[in-house]
């Protein structure tokens, strides 16, 4: 390819990652963590006193909730599994109808027990939504509102992006085949940070293409929906959604009593899809005449169409599937394409081992674009000549770049650490736990980011590491010191899931604290006509 070609590609490359990638380290850092929603959910829940209703007696408990409040009919769910983060059998929400599709901060949950007596007690639930807000974090980078305009602003970052990376495979070639797998380490830092920047973004090509294509249609489906829509249906796109079943006119609101009990539900299912495993079912419009029961669950061995997994649709009352598009295994040729999409983008598919490749890859591209603005801030340093005696003065965009990036990157791991830690501390001792995470993440956010540009890129960069490695250790200190000290008022899980939070912490942790050493070595003894040098010249 000839040089002035590959000189415009490099171009292109430098600057839509300089665009992006600080938005970018924020998106796939939380991203990472979202992978592992559940287990996050768990962590942060505090343990209930209710002990689930038996599965057994799930249909008496289904029929005395509808007694007592018959608008719950319209949709409610059943949970299968015994979770720390599921305090009761039965739940419900109640959505604010002026609300955003993706704004659940109004939600308000519900949920229904049964007592000594067998009465049902229906009260209201405050579940956690630490993961949840990660998730936010991660779909509009990093932007304190999830609306859609922030969203927009996600898809224009992912389109950059894959630009960058596209320009960025074009660049490589000519050296691909001496270089690949080079990492030449010694007193060139430079040289050794480019060497594992390449490698790690070709490796990871394949999973950081899916990663911007997939975005870029999450952040403007609805607009591609309401095109397609106009165009093509006439305006009846959502007809076409709905159960397609004869309409049987029922005078009177059917009776719940008579519908199959949710095991026999769960049993139609499987003989239907063997390797289904159901987990959840959501109940929609139980009196009406087009009643319906979504069996959800997972499928190690097919694709998802969701994160939660898949579902079939069931008449309760006679127990027909009557829907298996969105069952995993099951699912027609154009709706697996679809569905293709989110299962790539989540993880869903391939079970744990998928997950924990999706985590580690997360992380390898959070460090792809940290990497990529510091090797941006190399190749403009200057120099101090061999015959001169006072060191160069950098220049102020990249001490300004230096500082933007030490800020965000490790102010959002600063940020997210606190707000995991902050879910048990201040259980209890604040009214609303939930309208605390943002102001947490926030404050530290924007705090390390003010003291990045107030002391310079390469002492806060030390500061702000062993804060990271600070709070992210607090995580497993948190629930070591709930164990070995209940009256503090936290807690800690036993399960496997909970127990991996803290195992994981602990590792980052570890790695934070070398990566603090290491940078604390580079800003005493390293070369000093630099911006990451803060010793003695």
């Amino acid at each position: 390819m000839r040089t002035d070609f590959v000189r415009i590609y490099k171009s292109i490359h430098t600057w839509t990652g300089i665009v992006t990638g600080m938005a970018l380290f924020i998106a796939f850092y939380t991203g990472a963590l979202t992978v592992f929603k559940e287990p996050l959910t768990r962590w942060a829940t505090p343990p209930h006193d209710t002990q689930p209703v038996p599965l057994a007696d799930t249909q008496q408990l289904i029929v005395k909730t509808l007694i007592a409040q018959p608008a719950v009919a319209a949709d409610f769910s059943i949970h299968l599994q015994d979770a720390e983060h599921l305090p009761a059998r039965l739940s419900w929400q109640v959505r604010d109808p002026e609300a955003e599709d993706h704004d659940e901060s109004s939600t308000q949950h519900y949920v229904a027990t049964l007592d000594a007596e067998g009465v049902a007690k229906l009260a209201q639930s405050n579940p956690s939504h630490l993961a949840t807000f990660i998730d936010v974090l991660h779909r509009v980078v990093g932007l304190p509102v999830d609306s859609d305009p922030n969203r927009w602003v996600m898809g224009v970052i992912a389109g950059l992006y894959a630009l960058a990376l596209v320009s960025g495979v074009v660049v490589l070639l000519p050296s691909l085949a001496k270089d690949f797998f080079a990492l030449r380490m010694g007193k060139n830092i430079k040289r050794m940070w480019l060497d594992a920047h390449n490698v790690v973004g070709i490796v990871s090509l394949p999973f950081h293409l899916v990663m911007a294509l997939t975005s870029v249609g999450f952040a403007y489906h609805d607009g591609i929906y309401l095109v397609q829509d106009k165009l093509l249906h006439d305006g009846k796109w959502g007809s076409a959604f709905q159960q397609q079943r004869p309409f049987k006119p029922v005078s009177a609101p059917r009776d719940p009593a008579t519908m199959l009990t949710p095991i026999e539900l769960i049993t139609k299912v499987k003989e239907f899809a063997p390797g289904f495993e159901p987990t959840t079912l959501q109940y929609q419009q139980m009196t009406g005449p087009r009643a319906l029961v979504r069996v959800w669950g997972k499928d190690t061995t097919a694709v998802s169409p969701r994160a939660r997994g898949g579902f079939a649709a069931v008449d309760p009352y006679s127990g027909k599937v009557v829907n298996s598009e969105f069952l995993p295994g099951r699912q027609s040729t154009p709706s697996l394409f679809i569905s293709s999409f989110f299962a790539l983008h989540m993880a869903a598919f391939g079970g744990i081992a998928v997950q924990w490749m999706y985590f580690l890859l997360g992380l390898a591209g959070a460090w792809l674009f940290y990497s990529g603005n510091l090797l941006w801030v190399e190749s403009r340093r200057k120099m101090k000549p061999r015959q001169a005696e006072t060191l160069p003065a950098q220049r102020l965009d990249t001490r300004l770049m230096a500082s933007a990036t030490v800020g965000v990157c490790l102010g959002c791991i600063c940020g997210v650490s606190l707000t995991i830690v902050g879910s048990k501390w201040l259980h209890g001792l604040v009214s609303d736990m939930n309208a605390w995470h943002p102001i947490l993440y926030y404050a530290v956010f924007f705090s390390a980011l003010t003291w990045a540009f107030v002391r310079g890129a390469a002492q806060a960069a030390i500061h702000l590491l062993w804060m990271a490695v600070a709070l992210t250790l607090a995580i497993p200190a948190t629930s070591l010191l709930a164990w070995l000290v209940p009256a503090l008022g936290m807690w800690t899980h036993t399960s496997l899931s909970s127990l991996g939070v803290d195992a994981t912490a602990l590792v980052g942790a570890a790695a934070l604290t070398w990566m603090a050493k290491a940078t604390s070595k580079r800003v005493r003894l390293g070369t000093p006509d630099s911006v990451w040098f803060a010793g003695k010249a």
